[in-house]
């Protein structure tokens, strides 16, 4: 099978070193991919949303399989754009159609899907510039602190949580009068603030069956103790502690089953990845969004736990067999440490060279933000690499992720020194 994947960060990095893995594979491509993606295929220097390049290419190398690893594309329809061209409709696209992606593509969407399907999740209004008074009468009615949600895509940074009302105004107008998030936050999802503890929780489907994949905790904020700045992710662990059976099984029953089946009565195409951002609420499973496609950094978490052949699972989704597939799990923990440009997420620069990737040994190392100039690698994004062990737990894997991180090396480069300490130290 001739494979084309579509992105270039820690999450296709992690896919790519899993597709590279399947017996199916006859080759690999990667568009754009990075200086690690490199190491498991070719790269293309096509981006993910240039549809037409992406057809061009798929006719000329015979591509049978496109796997969609960031959500632009999969929100602006590169599933539809397939099934309407007659020279490509027989490719298998990894990923929903336009309109399901809207479950990322739009807060308030997401949370009209959840209320019909009876979908626990925060209680919420939208509003709109037209109805900004409205949307200060409705904080005014909420206790903080408050949730306030660009309705559409902002690269993970379309949420803020103020604590005062004063506070919740001010960005609620920012937002919406003053386009704060752009197009994004034309409308302003509010939400009522759940307390309790995230975690990321992923099915394939091909929109009959699912099979569930291992779960996942992320850690957002740039700072130890989960202080400072909102990022894309400063590290990842899988198992979660807290996500036994009993709790599992509450997430199956009245979340992911009344989802995929919530997607089929509507007519919603849906042959992909389906993301749970949830949170526990003393025991109990809340839903704080959906994504259409694997988490970053989970997904440099999630793939090394899976023992199954990915091209065969994704061969499932493509024949409508996926029931009859089997996910095996990897019974060791994963964990992965992100190190990240100095600055980031705030101003931060590139072009930093980058040593002692080749001395690793006891870890994987996938590259989020890098490029390459020859043999020499170099940053270029804020999130630079992504360190990922294995042990026996999630203490034991942590030590050698940052064990690696000692021997690799380039100016500025910052990274958590307390991922997954909570979980090392969880009572419930």
């Amino acid at each position: 099978m001739k494979v084309l994947l579509l992105g270039s960060g820690g999450r296709e990095h992690a896919i790519a070193w899993k597709i590279a893995q399947s017996s199916q594979l006859d080759k690999l491509f990667i568009a754009p991919g990075n200086a690690g993606t490199r190491n498991h295929g070719t790269n293309v220097a096509i981006q993910p949303t240039d549809f037409e390049a992406i057809k061009t290419f798929v006719l000329e190398n015979e591509i049978l399989t496109v796997v969609v690893g960031p959500e632009d594309p999969l929100v602006k329809g590169i599933y539809d754009f397939f099934q309407a061209d007659e020279s490509i409709k027989h490719v298998n696209v990894i990923g929903p159609s336009k309109e399901a992606a809207k479950l990322e593509g739009s807060k308030d969407f997401a949370k009209k899907f959840m209320q019909r399907h009876n979908i626990p999740t925060a209680k919420y209004a939208t509003f709109t510039k037209d109805t900004l008074e409205e949307g200060y009468a409705f904080l005014t009615s909420m206790k903080p602190p408050y949730v306030l949600k660009a309705d559409g895509l902002a690269a993970g940074k379309g949420v803020v949580i103020p604590d005062t009302l004063e506070e919740a105004k001010a960005e609620l107008k920012s937002m919406l009068a003053d386009a704060k998030f752009g197009d994004a936050s034309s409308r302003v999802v509010i939400e009522q603030f759940l307390k309790g503890i995230e975690l990321s929780v992923f099915v394939i489907t091909d929109g009959e069956s699912y099979k569930i994949l291992p779960e996942a905790k992320d850690y957002k904020r740039i700072g130890e103790g989960d202080t400072g700045l909102n990022t894309g992710g400063m590290g990842a662990v899988s198992p979660v502690v807290f996500a036994d059976k009993t709790f599992m099984d509450k997430i199956e029953n009245q979340i992911i089953i009344p989802t995929i089946k919530g997607l089929k009565a509507e007519n919603l195409v849906y042959k992909g990845f389906v993301f749970f951002g949830l949170i526990s609420v003393k025991g109990e499973p809340y839903v704080i969004e959906y994504n259409c496609r694997m988490g970053d950094p989970e997904t440099e978490v999630v793939m090394p736990r899976i023992k199954s052949d990915i091209l065969d699972l994704f061969e499932g989704i493509a024949t409508g067999t996926l029931s009859e597939r089997d996910v095996q799990f990897d019974e060791r923990a994963a964990t992965t440490v992100m190190m990240v440009a100095g600055g980031y997420p705030e101003e931060y620069q590139k072009g930093k060279t980058i040593h002692g990737l080749n001395a690793v040994k006891d870890s994987i190392v996938f590259h989020a933000g890098t490029s390459s100039d020859g043999p020499v690698v170099l940053s270029s994004g804020g999130r630079v690499l992504a360190v990922t062990s294995y042990g026996k737990t999630i203490e034991g894997a942590l030590n050698r992720s940052y064990t690696s991180i000692e021997g690799i090396e380039f100016e500025g480069a910052n990274f958590r020194k307390d991922i997954g300490k909570d979980l090392i130290n969880y009572t419930k």
